[in-house]
């Protein structure tokens, strides 16, 4: 335990990385009480008193074309944060994912003598390897959330400590869905679909039209069914008239109702979820929720990941699990027709769903590790205050 509570810096960008910041700090204020931290961040990390110099909002880019688009205003804020930091000289940098971003401010800091930790292990095991090179450059150490994560990065010289999923701690085992209904104003007998389709404006405009219309379309088969979608604060101005544009032409679920945030609630509520790619999907799987997984980005941006990739899956469930536990329906196979057909088998065979739930179970037992106690214990190695 140190004598003083240390300053951090973090960067986290876009509203999952704000998220898992935001319990990362919950639980460190819990071993530092005086903790200060200050960067770029979203509200959650601000709700833990983190001083926000930017909004996370700003690094929020959607591959390849949008980032070339960004890139000179990207850059800009990069150099000005870091001139700050090498003044302020923080503890200890936190770059929460973003590696695009946080690589070369991490290097630049590393440089510098500031001490750098990389919260999240990029995908390296899943496409574009060869960043494992810039990561060791980056980070003097790094907080894995995955247990496979740590002896692949050993393998190439660069610390690591498997810390848990800070999600697999804040989402109860238990579902608490009878209280999520409620709170939703569900009945306690319907049944429910949630669609989720990313945090991203670009993820708005690209995914939330097929599940719309997917949703549209399970709702002809069955009435009954009610929809929920979860919206990110600040982006329902995007949803809203794809609604509108949608209703016009008569493909809409008239039982369809966007909540503002309350993710976790739609995930612990609903009986099924059609969910763009990406931290959401471990949160359904964490919620135990049987699930339909879809992406759709442009063809170029398209065609440059395709060619990346090293395995078979994009969702997390699937690949934490290394196999399809539950179906993907990615880019041209991501139709409403697809989407509507795949979500209404789920609702067909319970037996598949209880089998689903037990895997999840394990899934989330074996990501539940005090993340943030374990991330601290980390830390202080780092800062050399064991």
């Amino acid at each position: 335990m140190m004598s003083a509570a240390p300053r951090l810096a973090l960067v986290a960008g876009e509203a999952s990385g704000d998220l898992l910041a935001g319990l990362l700090l919950q639980g460190l204020r819990t071993r530092w009480p005086g903790l200060q931290a200050a960067g770029i961040g979203g509200p959650r990390m601000a709700a833990q008193g983190f001083e926000s110099w930017w909004p996370h909002e700003r690094l929020s880019v959607f591959g390849y074309v949008d980032a070339l688009k960004r890139l000179p205003e990207l850059l800009r804020i990069r150099r000005q944060l870091g001139d700050r930091l090498l003044d302020e000289r923080p503890s200890v940098f936190i770059g929460v994912d973003a590696p695009d971003f946080n690589f070369g401010l991490e290097t630049r800091l590393k440089a510098a003598g500031v001490r750098t930790v990389h919260f999240v292990c990029p995908s390296i095991w899943a496409w574009r390897g060869e960043r494992v090179h810039k990561l060791k450059a980056a980070a003097d150490h790094v907080l894995c959330l995955f247990p496979f994560e740590p002896p692949l990065l050993q393998r190439h010289g660069i610390a690591a400590t498997f810390v848990g999923h800070p999600l697999a701690d804040a989402i109860p085992l238990e579902v608490p869905r009878a209280a999520a209904r409620q709170a939703l104003g569900l009945a306690a007998d319907a049944t429910v679909v949630a669609l989720l389709p990313g945090s991203r404006r670009s993820e708005i405009a690209h995914i939330a039209p097929r599940l719309i219309a997917a949703a549209a379309r399970m709702a002809r088969q069955r009435p009954q069914l009610q929809f929920v979608m979860p919206v990110v604060p600040g982006l329902r101005g995007l949803v809203e008239p794809l609604l509108a544009r949608a209703q016009s032409e008569g493909d809409y679920p008239a039982t369809l109702r966007l909540l503002d945030g309350q993710s976790h609630a739609a995930l612990a509520a609903c009986d099924l979820t059609l969910v763009a790619s990406g931290t959401a999907t471990l949160e359904a799987a964490l919620f135990k929720c049987p699930m339909v997984i879809t992406y759709h980005l442009s063809a170029l941006n398209w065609w440059r990941m395709k060619r990346m990739r090293y395995q078979p899956w994009v969702g997390l469930p699937n690949i934490l699990s290394q196999g399809f536990i539950v179906p993907e329906l990615i880019q041209d196979d991501a139709t409403p027709e697809a989407l509507a057909r795949e979500g209404l088998a789920w609702l067909d065979d319970a037996p598949r769903v209880d089998q689903l739930r037990q895997r999840c179970v394990g899934l989330h037992q074996q990501l539940r590790r005090d993340t943030a106690n374990q991330a601290a214990d980390a830390l202080a190695q780092v800062l050399a205050l064991a």
